[in-house]
């Protein structure tokens, strides 16, 4: 039977257990939150400007641009927000509207890095087929079956949550809707709930990284058979191999503290959860701006153009 009082309003409780240095947070995710907007947007601006950074890759390491400099904006604000004036309650259905979008470009930061996986494979494994195989009709065989997955996966955890009912307590042990801060907060059963919520994460993040993973194996035994040539193609893997670790990393640290939360404080648990969607942001446009060469000049070049004072001698 539904529950009629069930809540329809909540508190964000993220780091309360910091209590007056709580504000303190806003300083360095301020930081953060700025270097995001900046690092992405000139990364996006510099691929679009640049006819010449129109490759595939190019176009890929784009949309990873435009994934982390959307996400953070679903709630990094509402977030500052909450540090600086201490502004926490959020209705049902913002809080379900915010898990969506949070979840669903979450999704995309590992989904990307199959797609430049893959990107690698056809340039190092099929050199001869590779403008083939990039080619948007066949590359969108992968896109869009991906695409259509993460939809209907993070659609499917939002429609699952939205009718519970949330009876005894509203507060919600985050600084954002995460979708299992808000489920654990349910008075029926959630069986269905947890099963979603694992289902989702070996469907997407581990499917995505078993494939990244395989995509490597081979390109490494593709490389080691080939001699000098292929350790020269390998070095533009590198900067995906550091950014799919330091995700991987980031990642299992978020979902492990989940399981063992009974033996870490509460705002451990958070702080992770945070890094998982938030750090990527502001790493993944860093990384590729200073080891991918074409971007890098590019970048160099737009910013002594912007600011002149840069092409001056120390």
């Amino acid at each position: 039977m539904e529950n009629v009082s069930s809540h329809k309003h909540f508190i964000l409780d993220g780091f309360s257990e910091l209590g007056a240095l709580r504000p303190v947070l806003f300083i360095p995710f301020f930081i953060m939150f700025i270097v995001s907007l900046s690092a992405n947007s000139l990364l996006l601006y510099v691929v679009i400007s640049q006819r010449s950074l129109h490759s595939p890759m190019c176009i890929l390491i784009a949309g990873m641009a435009v994934v982390d400099l959307s996400l953070p904006l679903f709630f990094v604000p509402n977030m500052l927000l909450s540090f600086l004036f201490d502004w926490r309650g959020i209705s049902l259905t913002g809080c379900l509207v915010q898990m969506y979008f949070v979840h669903l470009m979450g999704t995309f930061q590992s989904t990307l890095l199959l797609w430049m996986a893959l990107d690698r494979y056809f340039a190092i494994c099929t050199p001869l087929y590779y403008h083939e195989h990039m080619a948007l009709p066949k590359f969108l065989k992968f896109v869009i079956p991906l695409l259509i997955r993460n939809v209907i996966m993070i659609t499917l955890i939002v429609t699952k949550a939205a009718p519970l009912s949330f009876c005894s307590a509203n507060v919600i042990q985050h600084c954002f809707c995460e979708h299992m801060a808000l489920v654990e907060l349910a008075c029926g059963s959630t069986a269905i709930n947890n099963l979603v919520g694992l289902l989702t994460v070996f469907l997407i993040p581990v499917a995505d990284f078993i494939i990244i993973t395989a995509s490597y194996i081979v390109i490494f035994s593709t490389v080691l058979s080939s001699g000098k040539t292929g350790v020269k193609a390998l070095h533009t893997c590198i900067t995906h191999i550091v950014v799919i670790t330091v995700s991987l990393a980031i990642i299992l640290v978020a979902f492990l503290s989940y399981r063992i939360k009974n033996n870490l404080p509460a705002a451990i648990r958070i702080f992770f959860s945070i890094m998982y969607l938030f750090f990527p942001s502001c790493f993944n446009p860093i990384i590729y701006g200073i080891r991918t060469t074409e971007i890098q000049q590019h970048i160099l070049k737009t910013l002594t153009c912007w600011f002149p004072v840069l092409k001056r001698p120390l």
